[in-house]
């Protein structure tokens, strides 16, 4: 019997609506939250994500402005740009997309943002928030996995998850949302990566996997409990000749397989990247609502 598919566009088009009716409100209070994106260079994939982002801002009645710089910019005239969007009241999100060009020192760049206007939550104050369980910007990805669990049905607290993948921007902070004592916490958390021995064991232990490698197949049928929830966060390019734009987008599960020992499983493409722009709105609505609340 096939896993339950978990529908990213699905739960991605609920928040919508949601954020929709909120940003109504803030307008009607004379705040309309603004998202300011930035992109150096031309790179597809990051032209095509930002374009994604600007068009969910419009959606749902955000004003989003589009900042796209040569890849030759200085990093000083970008951190410059980012100096000026700190303090501009029409913007209260800031997002500049990643990676950067070779030359750039993305951890400077991160840090120049405001920390009250970082709605990637990638500054350290935010990581820091999280770590200590505090209120703030949560990663979008991660903070995606969890709304995607909890629109599935799935049970966290007191469950095994095992996340195989330690990065930064997905692993870690997830693995700290995952355990902190709060809801959509209280999991028991293994994190998992390319030095854990035994690993198949491992993730043969959890009630929800989540593969975070950027690798095609890091999970494969055999690993899986049977009727475990499986979150597939993983976007990777295969070459394949019978596609208009010449390869095909898997995640780092072999979903085919997998599908049939699992419980519930997300889909790539479909899965947890509508939700990564789900929460983008979320942290920026968030943040109008707070600047408006020191306003008054």
């Amino acid at each position: 019997m096939s896993a339950k598919l978990i529908d990213g566009k699905a739960i991605a088009s609920d928040l919508h609506s949601q954020l929709t009716e909120e940003v109504k409100a803030l307008v009607a209070e004379g705040i309309r939250p603004g998202l300011a994106v930035v992109l150096v260079g031309d790179h597809p994939a990051s032209m095509s994500y930002v374009t994604a982002k600007e068009r969910a801002c419009d959606k749902i009645g955000i004003y989003s402005r589009d900042l796209r710089l040569p890849a030759d910019i200085s990093q000083e005239k970008l951190l410059e740009l980012v100096a000026e969007l700190n303090i501009d009241p029409q913007i209260n999100g800031i997002l500049v997309q990643l990676p950067l060009p070779d030359g750039f020192n993305e951890e400077t760049v991160i840090n120049a943002i405001s920390p009250d206007k970082d709605v990637d939550g990638f500054h350290p104050v935010s990581i820091g928030r999280l770590v200590l369980n505090l209120d703030g910007f949560i990663p979008c990805t991660p903070h995606g996995v969890i709304k995607m669990l909890e629109a599935s049905g799935a049970t966290i607290e007191g469950s095994d998850i095992v996340i195989v993948g330690r990065s930064r921007i997905v692993g870690a902070p997830l693995a700290n949302l995952l355990f902190r004592k709060a809801p959509g916490g209280n999991a028991t958390v293994t994190v998992c990566h390319t030095r854990t021995k035994n690993l198949a064991e491992k993730v043969k232990q959890a009630d929800i996997v989540i593969a975070a490698t950027g690798r095609p197949n890091t999970i494969t049928a055999d690993m899986v409990k049977k009727g475990a929830t499986v979150i597939d966060v993983g976007v990777n390019r295969i070459e394949d000749a019978s596609k208009k734009r010449g390869y095909r987008l898997v995640g780092d599960v072999d979903f085919d397989a997998v599908k049939e020992v699992a419980g519930a499983i997300s889909p790539v493409p479909g899965g947890v990247g509508p939700l990564t722009i789900s929460m983008l709105l979320w942290n920026t609505v968030a943040s109008a609502r707070m600047a408006g609340a020191k306003r008054s």
